[in-house]
């Protein structure tokens, strides 16, 4: 089994250097201009951006399930990050050297967040899907093509966003969230 999982590593490692290859090879100064603005959509304070609007449009069932998603998401990702250290690929765009609030490449969290984006509009009957699938995978793609992450690591954040999403979900039927917070409320 073990010697399993490590061809299985290898293969993933072999294919992610590929991908950097490639990009490196296909990166143009329009495209690079473009991505490295779309790519801030997926970070954390897009993503408070996101809760705001929710709350400012009134769509609670947004707030609340994207909320919980985009702590969890948060919570798991920071943990992946610290545990795995995965070095960045090579030739990164938009890495700042010697900041301290860069992490590392695995798993990515822009990934993750555009994805809580992505569930909550495919869920939602007010938020449009289309729109917000299209600028979710843009993301996903900027993150790879910019650099700042493997595309391993990119799919790996996806799966932690849409994973953290159906916990929300889960959590808020499990232990009757919405109640909770109308409790709360009419203590005021």
């Amino acid at each position: 089994m073990d010697a399993v999982l490590v061809e299985l590593l290898e293969v993933v490692v072999w294919l992610d250097h590929r991908a950097v290859e490639l990009m490196l090879a296909i990166r143009h100064p329009v495209v690079t201009k473009l991505l490295t603005s779309v790519t801030g959509l997926g970070s954390a304070t897009a993503a408070l951006v996101f809760l705001g609007v929710c709350r400012l449009a009134g769509w609670t069932d947004e707030l609340r399930s994207a909320g919980i998603a985009l702590g969890l998401a948060g919570i798991a990702v920071l943990a992946l990050m610290w545990t795995i250290r995965r070095p960045f690929p090579p030739e990164p765009v938009c890495l700042t050297d010697g900041s301290p609030t860069v992490a590392t490449s695995f798993p990515s969290g822009h990934a993750a967040v555009v994805a809580v984006y992505a569930m909550t509009a495919r869920r939602s009957a007010v938020v449009p899907v289309a729109p917000v699938a299209v600028l979710a995978g843009a993301v996903a793609v900027s993150r790879v093509y910019l650099g700042t992450h493997y595309a391993s690591d990119t799919l790996a954040g996806l799966v932690i966003g849409v994973c953290a999403f159906v916990l929300a979900l889960r959590l808020r039927e499990r232990f009757d969230l919405d109640a909770a917070v109308a409790g709360l409320r009419s203590r005021q």
